[in-house]
């Protein structure tokens, strides 16, 4: 059965034992597919065509996780501060590699959360099914840290650290009480998700959804997903990060993507009054709205990553024949530090002797040459600045142009 309307009947508010209204959801999904609208089919053939594109130049790559750790912080950064976080990607890349020990400051730990939830994510996701238990998964990782590989196989391992703000977010496990968006109780919130006894069944559909083999396109699917997951709302605390990162999770799943490059939380953050907009516009059935919505998120996202992929390939290019005109001794170190510098975009001397098994001395020289040749700047400004790191400026602006930088 197609629908070739706009409406679509996802549910309805209905009132509960406690006086307030709670949307209850109808079985999902409410058609077997969707007949896309003339402009709607156009932009998913246009989006199919970039995600395709962006196929081609990520192969092209070299040191491809090197080049995906970026762009996964970029997207932590972008998702976390749709919920609020101050903290920049700049903020991200800075403290990512800090000791254990130190206490980051609570904006910049929300978004290292999340690096670890969505690298989690695509290691499990290499040999785990998509499913209700793999996002319960991720989000334990997102608010806990508490999930970790081992050589073994996966493993629990406790920690005493959470994600700010997560005291009461029961990490990896779906809610057991209701919860609201917007307002200060479910009576004046601006929406009401599922009681649990409806979201358990929500669930079950939504999961039998993502593996069904039906009609819909992956495109299509993925935007379902996310907006199914939010309407549906299913944990205490966090579903916005987790339903954002489920998105590429499932794309990279359906063998859309060869690589998972494409995030969608810059393009979210950019028009976020708009994404919460259509997001309460498809609790009300504009199922098509948000559709278009969502692929115009898609076109946008990939074009800006075809970009930075095509500026990594000729920045690379660019400094690989600085480094090949110095003496055969000094490349050879100097083309280390700069493909470390690719993973790792702002260093210490600390850093760069551990690369180089330099000398500080040594190591002091090789940054010297690098700043002269213009790929390092100082991160502090000053001269002889204690703790002074410096950062491959060129390189961070690709993945920053989004954000105004």
């Amino acid at each position: 059965m197609e629908k070739e309307i706009n409406n679509f009947h996802l549910g309805r508010n209905v009132e509960q034992p406690s006086g307030f209204k709670a949307f209850i959801p109808a079985p999902f999904p409410p058609v077997s597919s969707i007949n896309l609208p003339k402009n709607t089919a156009k932009n998913h053939v246009e989006a199919v065509r970039l995600l395709g594109k962006l196929d081609g130049i990520t192969a092209l790559l070299p040191d491809k996780d090197w080049f995906l750790r970026m762009f996964i912080q970029k997207d932590a950064s972008s998702s976390s501060q749709i919920e609020g976080t101050n903290a920049t990607m700049m903020d991200a890349i800075e403290k990512q590699n800090v000791e254990p020990r130190i206490t980051l400051p609570e904006d910049v730990d929300d978004i290292i959360h999340y690096i670890n939830a969505l690298n989690y994510g695509i290691e499990r996701a290499k040999d785990f099914p998509f499913s209700l238990r793999f996002i319960r998964e991720l989000h334990e990782k997102l608010m806990t840290g508490f999930l970790s590989f081992t050589d073994a196989g996966m493993k629990r391992k406790r920690q005493n650290t959470q994600a700010r703000g997560t005291h009461f977010s029961y990490p990896g496990e779906f809610r057991n009480s209701q919860n609201w968006i917007g307002g200060t109780m479910p009576g004046n919130a601006r929406f009401v998700p599922p009681p649990v006894h409806e979201m358990n069944q929500a669930l079950n559909d939504l999961e039998r959804f993502i593996h069904a083999d039906d009609d819909f396109l992956p495109l299509i699917k993925a935007a379902l997903l996310h907006a199914q997951f939010e309407t549906i709302h299913p944990f205490t605390d966090g579903n916005g990060r987790t339903g954002r990162m489920l998105i590429t999770m499932f794309l990279w799943h359906k063998k859309l993507l060869e690589m998972p490059v494409l995030y969608l939380s810059s393009f979210f953050k950019k028009h976020q009054q708009l994404y919460y907009e259509k997001l309460d516009a498809y609790h009300r059935g504009e199922v098509v709205e948000w559709i278009d919505f969502f692929l115009e998120g898609v076109i946008h996202t990939a074009n800006s990553s075809i970009t930075t992929c095509a500026g990594i390939t000729e920045l690379r290019e660019r400094d690989m024949r600085k480094i090949q005109a110095l003496g055969k001794t000094a490349s050879v170190s100097t083309l280390k530090i700069l493909q470390n510098l690719y993973r790792m975009p702002i260093a210490g001397i600390a850093d760069i002797v551990k690369w180089t098994d330099f000398s500080t001395m040594g190591g002091y020289k090789a940054i010297n040459r690098l700043v002269d040749m213009g790929i390092l700047k100082p991160l502090l400004k000053g001269d002889n600045v204690y703790g002074q790191k410096w950062i491959y400026a060129d390189y961070v602006k690709l993945f920053m142009e989004d954000e105004g930088v």
